[in-house]
């Protein structure tokens, strides 16, 4: 009789609540973790007062060891970034790359949240604009004059669902511009559709998996579609993201479109990647 005059008690208290507060969102949380799925953006923003330090690196080897850059790898490409929460929805950062020598900047913005009491969205949204600066020559020619010439823009439509708390896929419609392209055939402006998904392995692991399909690729030279498989690792503060990928650029513009190898263990074509980001929360909320 005490426990059912205990159950009866605490339902009382759960509908009183409930007409107190009817309309309060329920919203998914932590659908991907981090802002990377492995590659690219996720939908993910950092919260307000919150500054992330990533650094997003490449390794590979080159066919016959040439022009070997170190005892462990032939080539070793590094982008080292800086992103800040200015709101729980936006986010904007900065960062630069040693290989290619490009500087890029974005903004996202999360539009709409995935509501995980059955009522409103069941899709979250995040808008990407980002931009790029390619300050080195494209290989010997020395055809980008101009300052606009040098300049990508990148934008997405990052459209994902959190089916379980294992369970996350996200689609990323991408339409990229480009200032000048080095050949008259090559398109300026380039379509592509990303798919992702995260699958949680253990309590603190998850696989993820990224690939991006380009509708009109460049004509002068031939590239593949990029791809990435990987495992990610969370330690309180700090991301460790562990991958296999054909993609050697770290920026939108370039990875989406630019990839000139297959996805194989052949010609140096496999390639290792390992993303670290360390977070700092430089806004302490104020207790009421």
């Amino acid at each position: 009789m005490m426990t059912l005059s205990i159950s009866g008690h605490a339902q009382n208290l759960l509908d009183a609540l409930e007409k107190e507060y009817p309309d309060t969102p329920q919203y998914e949380m932590a659908t991907f973790k981090t802002t990377r799925i492995a590659l690219g953006h996720s939908i993910e923003n950092r919260k307000k007062g919150v500054l992330e330090i990533r650094t997003t690196n490449r390794f590979w080897n080159l066919p016959n060891n040439q022009d070997s850059q170190s005892f462990f790898v032939d080539k070793v490409s590094s982008r080292i970034a800086l992103e800040y929460g200015v709101s729980d929805r936006m986010t904007i950062g900065v960062g630069g790359t040693t290989f290619d020598g490009v500087f890029d900047g974005f903004l996202k913005y999360k539009l709409i949240r995935q509501r995980s009491d059955a009522k409103g969205s069941p899709l979250s949204v995040t808008l990407f604009q980002g931009g790029s600066y390619r300050s080195k020559r494209f290989g010997n020619i020395n055809a980008f004059d101009e300052f606009y010439d040098k300049v990508a823009l990148t934008s997405q439509v990052l459209i994902a669902h959190k089916f379980n708390p294992k369970f996350s896929v996200q689609l990323a419609p991408t339409f990229i511009h480009r200032g000048s392209t080095v050949f008259e055939e090559d398109p300026e402006n380039q379509f592509a559709l990303g798919i992702a998904a995260r699958h949680k392995i253990g309590g603190h692991a998850s696989i993820i998996s990224e690939y991006y399909h380009v509708m009109n690729p460049l004509e002068s030279i031939d590239t593949y579609n990029a791809f990435a498989l990987g495992v990610n690792w969370e330690l309180s503060d700090v991301m460790l993201q562990f991958y296999m990928t054909n993609a050697r650029s770290t920026v939108e513009d370039a990875f989406i479109t630019q990839t000139t190898n297959n996805f194989n263990f052949k010609d140096g074509n496999f390639h290792f990647g390992f993303n670290a980001t360390f977070i700092l929360h430089l806004k302490n909320k104020k207790l009421k």
